[in-house]
């Protein structure tokens, strides 16, 4: 098939450098799960290349002899995208590009368009506007003139740097102007939940497409946007839920954490992470069917002391318990096997189903004992103390 065949559809190559000291397993789940951001960003995988090696190849990353072979596989499956697992750097991603003649992304970068297209408030598209411009000033376009210059190397300064610093400006001035909005934004809005809080606030968090948004409507009975595909949130939807009498809290939903997220989407997204620093209690939802739901967990938990989360009181809540699911790698059979696993290091951790109900009476009463001991705001006596 020749590349102008599928000029209409955005076909994409996955490349993966599996470096001595990655796990064979987390590689090929970190491909799999590349794979499903390319599907949400909209791309068919036409087909994917892996190579072990010891470092990174400067140039290429890959090394030309790589190079040669991903050319071919770009032509014969007709694909006009080529994304790559591993964060390339400026250098690199000009050079893949001007050899293959196809557009050149990497994981940060898919990411960045899903959230660019998942944006939908004021607030999350001004996140979002910053995170790709912080990303864009790390990626200017190399010249060949200025590959002489530096010599190829990102710390080896030269004659082109002032004319990097020039070109550099406007996008620094763009990144002051919107850290400078979203301070104000974040600033209004820490001072309006103040002055309006009345219940403790519980919130959701947890690896991408791990069913929260699925929670928050089974919990809350609302009508939160649920999408089988990675990064369906990204703005923040608060509910209020009632858990027993005299006890109701504000459930709020969040972003998604994944894998190798980026420091700067973060730092970015800081205004929306800051309700999950700010909440009373955090539920931190995973996928219980995945089959290496531990390093999700893993994820979790690194990614909340990132944001300075840390310190919030948590609940463990392992969600797609389900008894019916049509994959064969989820549902009972795949919990059935990790959910002793998990167990046996989260003894406290809470199996449901958000999408059938099962474990969400037995979550609520957890919800309740635990925001009795660590929440101010709660000041009468528990339902059960009263019976």
């Amino acid at each position: 098939m020749k590349l102008h065949d599928t000029a209409r559809v955005e076909r994409a190559v996955l490349v993966q450098v599996v470096h001595a000291r990655m796990d064979a397993l987390e590689a090929a789940d970190s491909l799999l799960e590349l794979g499903r951001l390319a599907d949400t960003a909209g791309l068919e995988v036409a087909g994917q290349l892996t190579q072990h090696r010891d470092k990174p190849d400067g140039g290429t990353l890959i090394g030309s002899g790589k190079v040669e072979d991903l050319k071919t596989l770009v032509a014969e499956t007709g694909a006009n995208t080529v994304i790559v697992d591993n964060e390339l750097n400026a250098f690199q991603a000009y050079n893949l590009a001007k050899a293959l003649g196809v557009r050149v992304l990497d994981r940060t970068e898919v990411i960045l368009q899903i959230f660019a297209r998942r944006a939908r408030s004021s607030e999350a598209q001004l996140q979002v506007e910053l995170a790709q411009t912080q990303f864009l000033l790390s990626r200017i376009p190399v010249t060949e003139s200025q590959q002489r210059f530096t010599g190829g190397g990102a710390n080896v300064r030269g004659p082109g740097e002032s004319h990097l610093n020039l070109r550099n400006a406007p996008l620094r001035r763009r990144i002051a102007e919107l850290k400078k909005r979203l301070a104000v934004i974040q600033s209004r809005q820490t001072a309006r939940d103040r002055a309006k809080r009345e219940w403790p606030v519980v919130c959701l968090v947890g690896y991408t497409n791990a069913g929260k948004s699925t929670l928050l409507n089974a919990l809350a009975g609302a009508g939160a946007y649920v999408d089988d595909r990675l990064f369906a949130t990204l703005d923040t939807k608060t509910r209020k839920v009632w858990l027993a009498p005299g006890r109701e809290v504000l459930l709020t939903d969040t972003v998604g954490f994944i894998r190798n997220l980026p420091h700067g989407l973060v730092a970015s997204f800081r205004s929306t992470l800051d309700v999950a620093v700010q909440a009373d209690l955090l539920l931190v939802v995973v996928d219980a069917a995945y089959p290496r739901v531990a390093d999700h967990i893993d994820v979790c938990f690194r990614t909340l002391r990132e944001i300075g989360a840390e310190h919030v009181p948590h609940l463990l809540v392992l969600n797609k318990c389900d008894t019916e699911v049509a994959a064969p790698v989820r549902g009972a059979a795949a919990a059935a096997t990790t959910l002793p696993l998990i167990a046996g290091h989260y003894p406290q951790a809470l199996p449901v189903s958000a999408r059938t109900g099962y474990g969400l009476d037995l979550l609520k009463r957890a919800v309740v004992q635990e925001l009795q001991s660590c929440s101010t705001l709660w000041r009468l006596p528990s339902a059960t103390s009263r019976t």
